[in-house]
């Protein structure tokens, strides 16, 4: 099983940007806890702050692989370019939210692209990517 965790914009930043809101662990320092945990799953890690590289890497994994993980930052809320990509491909894709979009700004409230995936998580912190992945695994 191959799986592609997808971050967008900021969050080459986890660890050191505002921790209040997203914790003190960057990703390089979580992936290799989520690989241990499923260390019989291949587990890909891609991210970009810009929108165009996401749409292509979406593009480049959505036929090939068993799911994707998307946390898409600020695009979600505003990126149909994503949300068309999520729509043209064949792999399921679980949204992911490190923060609760529901307890934060109110244009946060609006994901542009959760209508198109199989599930969005929200307000789980860096364990989303795990329930993510737990919600792939059961398909």
């Amino acid at each position: 099983m191959k799986i592609q965790i997808i971050n967008g914009p900021n969050l080459n930043l986890l660890g050191v940007r505002e921790p209040g809101i997203y914790g003190n662990l960057s990703f390089d320092q979580y992936i290799p806890q989520l690989r241990e945990m499923y260390s019989i799953i291949e587990i890909d890690y891609y991210q970009s702050n810009v929108e165009g590289e996401l749409v292509n890497k979406l593009h480049e994994v959505g036929f090939d692989y068993d799911g994707i993980v998307l946390n898409g930052g600020a695009y979600t809320h505003t990126s149909v370019a994503i949300a068309d990509a999520i729509a043209a491909i064949k792999t399921p894709v679980i949204e992911v939210h490190i923060s609760n979009i529901y307890a934060r700004e109110e244009y946060r409230h609006i994901s542009l692209t959760g209508k198109n995936c199989r599930g969005v998580l929200t307000g789980f912190g860096m364990d989303g990517y795990r329930l993510a992945i737990e919600s792939l695994l059961k398909g």
